[in-house]
């Protein structure tokens, strides 16, 4: 079976013996490039959506330091946690599943895809090409399993997923009309 098959198998699994109830706290989370921000933009107007990243670069308060490097912030979690508060809806972030959720969407994509993403977005080769092979370890992925248990991570390959499918796959998930699929998406071959 290969991912795509597998991943249509947990969609149609979905309406089975899904957990039926709706999350009140869903992180989006997956490397750089595979399309977390645009999907859940189109979640916008159903549920509370958090672009968590676009909150640390606006406020000082909720990152550590620049890693000149690579380019980025290094956020302060605990920071972001008080900042977060009680809050409730759908967080959208690389970082998304270091949080308390009730719910994890990992988003992939194939390492080649995200490695051409972040070329066009202006990111560094190097960059590209750290990220990439971070989605084909599945650092992310053993990140939210670890953190959250096999039971409330979901795997989404958005590779050949327009943004609304995506959008749709994570709709199912906040509902509870599918069923956990953590290693189902095998991208090692890039390796």
């Amino acid at each position: 079976m290969s991912d795509g098959d597998t991943e249509a198998a947990a969609d149609a699994d979905a309406s089975g013996g899904a957990d039926g109830g709706r999350a009140d706290r869903v992180a989006v989370t997956g490397t750089p490039g595979t399309g977390k921000s645009t999907a859940t933009a189109l979640l916008e107007g159903e549920y509370e959506v958090i672009h968590l990243n676009d909150r640390i670069k606006e406020d000082e308060e909720l990152w550590t330091e620049r890693d000149d490097d690579r380019d980025t912030l290094v956020a302060d979690l605990d920071a972001v946690r008080d900042h977060l508060g009680d809050w409730a809806g759908v967080l959208d972030s690389h970082l998304a599943h270091r949080f308390d959720v009730d719910r994890v969407v990992v988003l992939r994509c194939r390492p080649e895809t995200i490695e051409s993403r972040l070329r066009e977005r202006g990111e560094s080769p190097e960059t590209a090409a750290e990220n990439a092979e971070s989605e084909a370890l599945d650092v992310i992925l053993s990140e939210a399993v670890d953190e959250h248990g096999v039971e409330n991570v979901y795997e989404v390959d958005a590779t050949d997923r327009d943004p609304e499918a995506v959008a749709d796959a994570v709709r199912a998930v906040i509902e509870g009309e599918r069923e956990p699929s953590a290693g189902t998406v095998d991208f090692i071959d890039y390796i």
